[in-house]
């Protein structure tokens, strides 16, 4: 009985698809560019985006010249968001600005442009060179409609667009650091506190910066050791008088205080 059920049901379903098939089809090969048009409207009503978007496509030649091609081209761009093409949604929300820049709707469609850039971009650990695109674009959204009503939303996404690069940066400087590259680390570390100055980690940073040098300083040959321990006692005294009460700066006093007991023993043996 159980199996005479799901057959009914699987066979319905059959009938159902084709059907449907069928009926976009029969839409599809229509001559009636009005009739077109509204079934494409119907499925986008209904957001069934991939049936809008295939008639809209094939309507956009033909309707180029009308009244209704502004909207037309709205509705494509969102069949593409909504079906999470955001690559594609990008550019159709961009090519809507450049080709109607005076629709009530640009302002909008620059803003998606920018955001579908942003949801396209990958997570931390990969390439991030969309996240810079489209850091860029919300920038420039936000430059052009600094009192919009989304201008709040589109700096949420700046920040996070900038948090997502900060924290590609930070990463490569961690793992200079990881492999032993402390020289190479210390330059990283600084070129991360010189593109995010206003960091939550800005103390993490400088206070890595201090701990590279100690570090490099003790793999180093005699005569360099002095120099980079050195190096370390400046970069904890940045770090001392920038945030005093940063949560690392228990452990950057005792890689001072290390470091200049290891200063005094050098020079001691210098003279002796």
């Amino acid at each position: 009985m159980r199996l005479r059920i799901n057959y009914l049901l699987y066979f319905g379903l059959v009938i159902y698809l084709f059907s449907s098939c069928s009926s976009f089809e029969k839409i599809r090969k229509s001559s009636d560019v009005n009739y077109k048009l509204t079934k494409a409207n119907e499925y986008y009503d209904h957001k069934d985006y991939v049936h809008a978007n295939e008639l809209y496509k094939e309507l956009m030649p033909i309707m180029k010249s009308t009244r209704n091609y502004e909207l037309l081209c709205y509705k494509y761009s969102y069949t593409f968001f909504y079906s999470k093409n955001y690559i594609e949604a990008s550019y159709h929300f961009k090519n809507f600005t450049e080709s109607f820049p005076t629709s009530k709707y640009a302002e909008e469609c620059e803003f998606m442009s920018a955001v579908c850039l942003y949801k396209y971009a990958p997570k931390q650990t990969l390439d991030q060179a969309n996240t810079s695109k489209s850091l860029e674009a919300l920038q420039s959204y936000v430059n052009r409609y600094p009192k919009s009503a989304r201008a709040e939303e589109a700096n949420s996404y700046i920040d996070q667009a900038r948090g997502k690069l900060e924290g590609k940066e930070a990463d490569a400087a961690k793992l200079y650091f990881n492999i032993g590259q402390f020289k190479a680390a210390t330059v990283a570390y600084k070129s991360v506190m010189r593109d995010y100055p206003e960091s939550a980690n800005i103390d993490l940073y400088q206070f890595m910066i201090m701990k590279s040098f100690y570090k490099y300083a003790n793999i180093s040959i005699i005569e360099k050791q002095e120099e980079r321990l050195v190096s370390a006692i400046a970069a904890y005294n940045e770090l001392k008088d920038a945030h005093p009460d940063s949560k690392y700066l228990a452990e950057a006093t005792a890689l001072k205080l290390d470091s200049e007991k290891k200063i005094n023993k050098i020079r001691n043996e210098q003279h002796q």
